[in-house]
């Protein structure tokens, strides 16, 4: 017996409608300023982590986001307290901006007890149930189901969150990806994907990785909307992000956004990064995130240099702060018995 005809509806390729680029790169001082200050202080306690690191302070693994900051603090900048945000073991940045304390990030770091996961997670597992941070993970694009699983709750619940999965272009080839798209799809589920697309795969080019380049097409096979853009600009990540995150709250429908960026630093503390030229850094560093909301604000707000120069000074000693809080602070109970052999 012949099997019953299937229908075939056709897919749309839904994008994102999006302003105009002058209404999205327009701004305020009270909405950039402290975007630019979230960026920075992420941006210095991350080079604070990497001096650390190279002292021998911290151990493991220690991956870095330097370069990236506009792509988190926009996005999580768009989201409400309740929405769930899932990462990668690039999560520093992430975990900041949905409102951890830099003490509590580098004594993580640091492997003490004062630490956000108790100094036991280390770099790469940072996690807060209080602020509806589900984790950093070291296990590339096996998180992303997770994060529907989150978006799956959220709606069952009728609770009105949003369920936002950061992750790197290099787990868009990885089975979990694949399955957690279909089911957010499959199931209308409140899920934004935002795929932080820094160029390379640890150290492995686009063109080397991938035959068609473009992340967001993933989205057209599951009838999903998608957008696409750069990420140097932290008012274009937080507008656009909005209007997916939005859409999911209201419709539960999931999208996938892929923001192109790039890491000024190696892959991890242990890659010196040699398989990139001198020419290709230097040319997307004249994309600095930050340097380019410092001058949007100098220059198109007329923001004077006093209060820009009082939130660097500001920073710097959150940041000095919260590496003597660390220095400071008791080892992790587990540190302490197995490795230090302390009585417990």
């Amino acid at each position: 017996m012949l099997p019953r005809a299937m229908s075939s509806t056709p897919i749309a390729d839904e994008r994102i409608e999006a302003d105009t680029e002058d209404n999205l790169e327009s701004t305020t001082t009270e909405e950039l300023l402290p975007l630019f200050r979230r960026m920075l202080a992420i941006r210095r306690m991350e080079e604070a982590a990497a001096k650390a690191y190279s002292v021998g302070k911290i151990g493991g693994f220690l991956h870095l986001i330097i370069g990236q900051e506009a792509v988190c603090t926009g996005a999580i900048a768009s989201l409400r307290p309740e929405d769930y945000v899932i990462a990668t073991y690039r999560e520093h940045g992430h975990i900041y901006a949905k409102g951890v304390s830099s003490r509590e990030i580098l004594a993580e770091l640091w492997g003490k007890k004062t630490g956000i996961s108790k100094g036991l997670g280390g770099s790469m597992h940072m996690f807060s149930k209080e602020l509806n941070f589900l984790g950093g993970h070291g296990i590339v694009g096996g998180h992303v189901p997770v994060g529907v699983g989150a978006a799956f709750k959220a709606k069952y619940k009728g609770e009105k969150r949003v369920s936002v999965v950061f992750f790197g272009e290099g787990s868009s080839t990885i089975g979990g990806f694949a399955e957690g798209l279909a089911l957010a799809a499959l199931w209308k589920l409140p899920v934004v994907f935002i795929c932080e697309n820094n160029q390379y795969s640890m150290g492995t080019p686009l063109h080397r990785s991938m035959a068609i380049p473009d992340v967001s097409l993933r989205a057209v096979g599951h009838g999903m909307a998608r957008d696409r853009f750069d990420g140097d600009d932290v008012i274009k990540v937080k507008r656009r992000v909005a209007a997916a995150v939005e859409r999911a709250r209201e419709t539960n429908e999931p999208t996938l956004i892929e923001i192109r960026t790039y890491r000024f630093r190696g892959h991890s503390m242990s890659d010196p990064g040699l398989y990139r030229t001198r020419e290709e850094v230097a040319d997307w560093k004249r994309g600095d995130p930050i340097a380019r909301a410092k001058r949007r604000l100098l220059e198109e707000l007329k923001v004077d240099e006093a209060t820009i120069k009082g939130i660097e000074a500001e920073v710097k000693e959150e940041i000095a702060d919260a590496v003597r809080f660390a220095d400071e602070s008791p080892a992790a109970d587990e540190y302490r018995k197995y490795v230090l052999k302390e009585e417990q």
